[in-house]
């Protein structure tokens, strides 16, 4: 279908997310994220599709929430409001599939926040992130308070939280909470590059590995070892695992079938 806000693309497997605000600096509002959770309850669902991608763009990623829209509601209306942006995000980290956020330019406030729910994070040489929130007298209400500590660790999270300052690109890759930084120009080279490298993989085994990395961090080390073992056990049950360990035995690339 065609979207408003986003653009959806999909060529060799890989699905690409684009915000499409760009006048207004890929601001998130509600009519984003319906479109967000729309995609990503249709790239979950198309097995055609073994890696997804989401990105603002060249300049820019997200630069936050629409203020204009959140500054007149009260607190009755964000209780009792219909909450998309938790909906979107939760489409989005759920989705059984790798998930590559691309980062170029700010990633601020929800912004920041929808790198977060992605699996992976590769930021432009150029990319600012931060959670300025708090200078509007509000907090991260879209996951930072939770997905970012689990990150970065408690007091890193804080730090940003507390502050809302933002944090360059080398900043972010030092206290992980991205995975590479690239220059800008090779951003979205290096990104397809990866993308590429999970695509190739099992289909199942990357869902299930996906699953038990999520599941087991809601749970205790003894359940989630339980959780994780279920998972390695269920692959036994698939042609890719035969296909993957009769490969390496003859020494060839596996061809997997995602069954």
């Amino acid at each position: 279908m065609a979207y408003e806000t986003i653009i959806v693309e999909i060529e060799e497997g890989i699905a690409s997310i684009t915000l499409n605000r760009s006048e207004v600096l890929n601001a998130l509002n509600d009519k984003v994220f319906n479109e967000l959770e729309e995609a990503a309850t249709k790239l979950a669902a198309d097995n055609a599709v073994r890696v997804v991608i989401i990105t603002g763009g060249e300049k820019v990623f997200a630069a936050g929430a629409d203020i204009s829209q959140m500054a007149s509601s009260t607190a009755v209306d964000v209780a009792t409001g219909e909450k998309p942006s938790l909906r979107a995000f939760k489409a989005i980290e759920n989705m059984p599939k790798p998930v590559i956020a691309s980062i170029s330019g700010f990633a601020l406030g929800g912004g920041c926040e929808l790198t977060l729910v992605a699996d992976v994070r590769i930021a432009a040489d150029n990319a600012q992130f931060g959670l300025p929130e708090i200078k509007l007298g509000i907090l991260p209400g879209a996951g930072g308070t939770q997905r970012l500590p689990r990150l970065i660790g408690i007091g890193r999270a804080k730090e940003l939280i507390f502050s809302g300052c933002f944090i360059a690109a080398d900043e972010a890759l030092r206290i992980g909470l991205v995975n590479k930084v690239v220059p800008a120009d090779q951003l979205a080279a290096e990104t397809q590059k990866m993308a590429k490298r999970f695509a190739v993989q099992g289909a199942v085994a990357l869902r299930l590995a996906k699953s038990a990395v999520n599941e087991g961090l809601r749970m205790d080390l003894e359940a989630g070892l339980e959780y994780e073992h279920k998972c390695f056990s269920l692959l036994f049950a698939t042609e890719d695992q035969k296909e993957g360990m009769k490969a390496f035995m003859e020494k060839r690339p596996a061809k997997f079938l995602g069954k």
